[in-house]
């Protein structure tokens, strides 16, 4: 009996293939934040040499939210048509290309060319990921598998700041470009070599596979019209709560780096701890935020309380960013931007959950498809005015000071809209 025993237990842990499959994932999370990334931390070099304006930057930062809004509304529809494995490998090698392009580039209206192909690209990263996850993870693992591909993205934007400067100081900026790009086709030779489906996987051992399987009960997915998602208040609760706070990640990913060399007379390579530290405040506070709601949970409070309570938490820890701009000290701007980088980070766990608080699982996609499309359509027009206010005054003061409300702004039309989280009705 204990000799069958051990062969079960032996049988069932003899392979973990699929976190190996989860780091694929991570890597992939990582390098689409370093191409997206790398724009930013090189706009000061590039309005230098290449005479930008701040607002012919943001027109190009405009090209890559335009593209990435309007591919997520047929992306997701592709991967499942062709399969993860080709799907996914496709949107790689397309924003792979697209960021090396880049390097080709000499205007303006070429940069934008280039970052429009690049935000088509990007767009099915998370779909492709998601799907993966629920392919190869049991239900009780895929949020775990989730949290830890999708902590790549912070990753992504903590070595980039590492490795651009470098690059660029050693080889030029056009090699910045190459360089990253040509990683995702090294991550393109590995997911073709690695990836199948878990029963058709030789990496995949018997009783791995049955821990996979082990719920395959599918959920059903609930295609909600538009039409009846615009006279929803718990979409419009979710959709609103990220119209207000998505674009301010826009100005952390796209516009820190000007910042710094604008306010604090960073050049290229006094930039890299800086955003270092901006990024892995942000990483804590992915995982703080959502740490926070889930214990007030397991300490009885309801579940309308405790994610209000943390998103309470979260908005008014970034309202000190409204004094990083009015300061020459420049680690104290540095902590400012970080505790807000990471409040939003834990405010976007948050807004994330309500969705899955309200809706049933089969229409969470769409819901968050929803309210993903209503913040970049937001951050689109926070990037042109951000390039307008510095064009016209020079200042990150009106912008951080709309940073700062942002959020109590939208925690505000959240209870409005959902005051219990009610589940909808559909």
């Amino acid at each position: 009996m204990s000799n069958f025993t051990n062969s079960a237990r032996t049988e069932t842990t003899a392979s973990n293939a699929r976190w190996l499959i989860c780091g694929l994932l991570f890597f992939a999370a990582s390098v689409n934040y370093m191409d997206r990334q790398v724009i930013g931390l090189l706009k000061p070099t590039l309005q230098v040499q290449l005479g930008w304006t701040d607002e012919g930057y943001s027109n190009i930062v405009v090209a890559f939210q335009l593209a990435y809004g309007a591919s997520l509304l047929f992306i997701g529809k592709l991967i499942d048509r062709i399969g993860t494995r080709k799907g996914f490998s496709l949107a790689v090698l397309f924003w792979s290309i697209s960021a090396m392009a880049h390097a080709a580039a000499t205007s303006v209206l070429q940069f934008a060319i280039a970052r429009f192909s690049l935000g088509v690209g990007e767009a099915g990263s998370f779909p492709a990921s998601i799907k993966a996850v629920a392919e190869w993870f049991p239900k009780k693992e895929r949020a775990l598998a989730t949290g830890i591909f999708n902590s790549g993205t912070n990753v992504g934007a903590i070595i980039t700041p590492l490795i651009v400067p470098w690059l660029t100081l050693r080889f030029g900026w056009r090699m910045a470009f190459v360089c990253t790009g040509a990683l995702g086709l090294i991550w393109i030779a590995a997911w073709m070599a690695l990836y199948r489906r878990p029963e058709e996987s030789s990496l995949v051992s018997p009783g791995e596979l049955a821990l996979i399987q082990s719920d395959l009960e599918q959920v059903t997915v609930i295609a909600v019209p538009w039409r009846t998602m615009l006279r929803l208040r718990q979409a419009w609760a979710v959709g609103l709560g990220k119209f207000f706070t998505d674009p301010i990640w826009f100005v952390y990913l796209f516009w820190m780096p000007d910042f710094l060399s604008r306010n604090l007379r960073l050049d290229l390579k006094g930039m890299a701890l800086p955003l270092f530290v901006i990024y892995s405040g942000a990483s804590v506070g992915s995982i703080g935020g959502g740490w926070l709601s889930s214990t007030l949970i397991q300490r009885g409070w309801e579940v309308n309380t405790s994610r209000k309570t943390a998103m309470l938490f979260c908005a008014l820890a970034v309202t000190p960013i409204m004094l990083a701009a009015r300061t020459s000290n420049a680690w104290f701007a540095v902590c400012l931007v970080a505790v807000a980088a990471g409040a939003h980070q834990g405010w976007s766990a948050n807004i994330y959950t309500l969705a899955s608080d309200m809706f049933p699982r089969g229409a969470v996609a769409s819901v968050v498809g929803f309210g993903t499309l209503l913040g970049t359509i937001s951050g689109m027009f926070i990037s042109k005015m951000v390039g307008y206010i510095l064009q016209e005054t020079g200042s990150y003061v009106p912008i951080f000071v709309l940073a700062g409300t942002a959020y109590l702004v939208a925690l505000g039309f959240v209870q409005v809209l959902a005051p219990r989280l009610e589940r909808a009705e559909l």
